[in-house]
């Protein structure tokens, strides 16, 4: 028997970690029809039942607040899940039966997932899962999403409610004025099936008295007629309410539902063994990691050893990868004829995206160190702690998790970072927010800066990183503050956020977070960065030098090949093995691969790429950027990560000695043109210009495309301002 099963419940509730016990690899990741928000779905069998798990996003209710909560209820209501599984945190049981309670009402059939009550037996409370399934009416099971306990018997309760009739929805009594409403609206609405097919009939005239927006609007459109007159219905209560009560609809139903809620737990449901003002584990922990002295610095030293473990224990992996990707491109070389296959294989594609795929190993190191500090809980007390920094640059306190998801500490995504916006109610501490989110250090800058670092400062790496960390921090906070003054002025709104409680990572979950990211960075190296990186290939291959200079350095190798000695002409053409070449040999290839680079850097500055690269070095120059670096900066509107390839590519195809085998970094250090003062205004310039094109497109569609483009006019232009400034202060004191 197949099942559909929705996994739903509160953010920090363990939802992720049920889904991950219970699909473990068989999942994947997509999107919900008409929204950014993340699709988790997976399978699980047991005893003949094939079951479809689809995770929901976190949510506290189904009322239509936040993107998430519609996603939630739209895919309940229109997917109509078999069974919806609902977790809930046994040590805070009376906030999560809030969202359980509207299941019910919806008349959804549910299993209650009872998770942490390992947590709520060492707070010393006992919740009596038998009781409270008798109340509710549907199956309460206790478990431990992170070891699996009780995980068999969930399975178990949701294959008995999949095959039992689908419940009557839940009435809640809402008091005299409500119900009077709700009974007045209850026969149009069923004399009418107005919209009846979707939801129950009592669930409807609820939404109607909580003014929820996409029940409105959808109304509307069905029956203008029916809802004017149950939005009349609801404007005499709610007029009546303010009057006499001095509240609203939307409050009285809320206190009615935990007043049901609380009723519930008191008979019996909850014995508490200690005393409920005593400090738990977590709140001992964060007297001293939120404290207001020591927890900031805690705060950087957890960041600086986080870089420290990612760059020691990656440097040999990826010194494993950087000789791979040098063997295959030598291999290839020698085994194909000169001619544009041989450079799209070895320029284009190899020493493109394979600079890329060379940093796979930091990457994972670094997503498994993230995955660390989020699973643990750490990552909400670093936004709490932020929050009053925050404050004093005019964005909201929820604009941190927006920071970080970004990559706020090394190795995020700014378009989820962008999306997490969606949480600030303020229209202008949202748009302050998405516009400068991008200034983080994404997992797509982080190559290019991986790159410079170990080129220009290898001795300090891991410090390094956590300057440049703190550097587009603080970049970010200064533009925001700027914004928040100029062009979004307005005043900063209050914050409460949750700090959920610390918990010890389990492998299983950290092993799946890391695959998560790191897969999703190599997908898009095998697709959209081999797919740049090929057109770029193209751009700086074509069009080619005219027949007539070719002729000239063909010519040129004539001549040096007639002057040398025939021996070290006959050496060359037929090399002994690894034996060294004798002195004529080795200065006759010298002057060989001089003429070869000559004709190389003519050929790249002749195509497409190279002229647009050296019309723009006109300005570029004052900021360090030769024409090759501006071709992969350019590159980089696209893709961050397309610099590295196409600086790979660039310096592949302009090489002199292009199966030299030597890295891109040693590459750059042995260039003329790059110094450490040029590292340090490239740089800046990738941490602060326009955001990938993907990321444009998402700031656009969170707000709108004036907002998107002036997000590519405005970071480009503070970006090039800070990079040149940088670069003729350091020339002018002699770096």
């Amino acid at each position: 028997m197949d099942i559909c099963v929705a996994l739903g419940g509160n953010p920090n509730a363990g939802k992720t970690t049920l889904f991950n016990a219970l699909t473990g690899s068989r999942q994947h990741v997509g999107n919900y029809p008409g929204v950014t928000v993340d699709r988790k779905e997976g399978r699980y069998v047991q005893n003949g039942h094939d079951m479809h798990i689809v995770d929901l996003p976190g949510t506290y209710s189904l009322t239509a607040y936040s993107v998430e909560e519609v996603v939630a209820r739209d895919f309940l209501v229109n997917e109509c899940p078999q069974v919806t599984i609902n977790i809930v945190d046994a040590s805070n049981l009376e906030r999560n039966l809030y969202l359980t309670i509207q299941f019910l009402e919806l008349g959804i059939p549910t299993c209650v997932a009872l998770n942490m009550i390992d947590v709520a037996r060492s707070r010393g409370i006992e919740v009596d899962h038998q009781k409270l399934t008798r109340l509710l009416g549907v199956p309460v099971i206790p478990i431990v999403a992170r070891s699996g306990l009780g995980k068999q018997a969930l399975m178990d309760a949701v294959a008995r409610v999949a095959e039992a009739p689908r419940p009557q929805p839940l009435r809640v009594s809402y008091g005299r004025d409500l119900e009077t409403a709700i009974q007045e609206m209850e026969p149009l609405i069923s004399e009418n099936a107005f919209l009846t097919a979707f939801y129950p009939t009592r669930w409807i005239a609820l939404k109607y008295l909580e003014n929820d927006a996409q029940i409105l609007e959808k109304g509307r459109s069905t029956d203008r007629a029916v809802s004017d007159q149950l939005e009349a219905v609801t404007r005499k209560v709610s007029a009546h309410i303010e009057e006499t009560l001095e509240t609203y609809p939307e409050a009285m139903i809320a206190d009615h539902r935990y007043g049901f809620i609380s009723s519930l737990l008191k008979q019996g449901i909850l014995k508490e063994y200690h005393d409920r003002n005593r400090l738990f584990l977590s709140d001992r922990i964060d007297k001293v990691l939120v404290n207001r002295f020591a927890g900031p610095l805690i705060m950087f030293g957890v960041l600086f050893a986080l870089y420290q473990f990612v760059f020691t224990y990656s440097e040999v992996p990826v010194g494993w990868c950087e000789t791979f990707f040098e063997w295959l491109a030598d291999t290839i070389s020698g085994q194909l004829a000169d001619g544009l296959l041989k450079s799209l294989i070895v320029s284009g594609i190899i020493d493109g995206v394979g600079g890329v795929l060379g940093f796979v190993p930091l990457i994972l190191f670094m997503f498994f160190g993230i995955a660390i500090l989020e699973d643990s809980g750490y990552l909400a007390r670093v936004a709490f702690m932020l929050d009053r920094v925050f404050q004093m640059f005019g964005l909201h306190g929820s604009s941190v998790m927006a920071y970080i998801v970004s990559g706020g500490i090394a190795g995020g995504c700014a378009v989820p970072g962008v999306m997490a916006t969606r949480t600030l109610r303020s229209p202008k501490e949202r748009i302050a927010t998405l516009l400068t989110a991008p200034f983080m250090n994404c997992g797509a800058k982080l190559p290019v800066f991986a790159l410079l670092i170990a080129a220009f400062f290898p001795a300090h790496q891991a410090r390094m990183m956590f300057i440049l960390t703190l550097i587009s921090w603080s970049g970010a906070l200064l533009a925001a503050k700027f914004l928040r003054l100029t062009v979004v002025k307005g005043p900063s709104t209050p914050f409460v956020m949750e700090l959920p409680p610390y918990r010890l990572p389990t492998f299983r979950g950290l092993m799946i977070h890391t695959w998560e990211r790191t897969w999703q960075y190599v997908k898009k190296a095998g697709t959209v960065i081999l797919g740049i990186s090929v057109l770029l290939w193209a751009a700086m291959t074509f069009p080619r030098m005219p027949d007539g200079q070719i002729e000239t350095y063909a010519a040129q190798r004539s001549q040096i090949i007639a002057a040398a000695p025939a021996a070290a002409v006959a050496e060359l053409e037929q090399p002994l093995g690894d034996s060294p070449l004798s002195s004529d040999a080795a200065r006759l290839k010298s002057e060989l691969l001089v003429v070869q680079g000559r004709q190389s850097a003519e050929a790249l500055r002749h195509s497409l790429a190279g002229r647009i690269g050296s019309t723009l070095e006109v300005v570029s120059r004052w900021a360090g950027f030769d024409w090759r670096t501006n071709i992969a900066l350019l590159g980089g509107f696209a893709a961050k990560e397309v610099i590295v390839s196409t600086l790979g590519t660039a310096y592949s195809l302009g090489d002199v000695d292009a199966q030299g085998g030597d890295s891109l970094s040693a590459r750059l250090v042995a260039e003329p043109g790059w110094r450490v003062l040029t590292a340090w205004s490239v740089i800046i310039f990738v941490m602060f210009y326009a955001p990938c094109f993907i990321t444009v497109v998402c700031i656009s569609r969170e707000s709108s495309w004036r907002w998107g483009l002036f997000s590519m006019v405005f970071n480009t232009s503070l970006a090039f301002l800070l990079a040149v400034g940088i670069y003729q202060v350091g020339s002018a004191l002699g770096y």
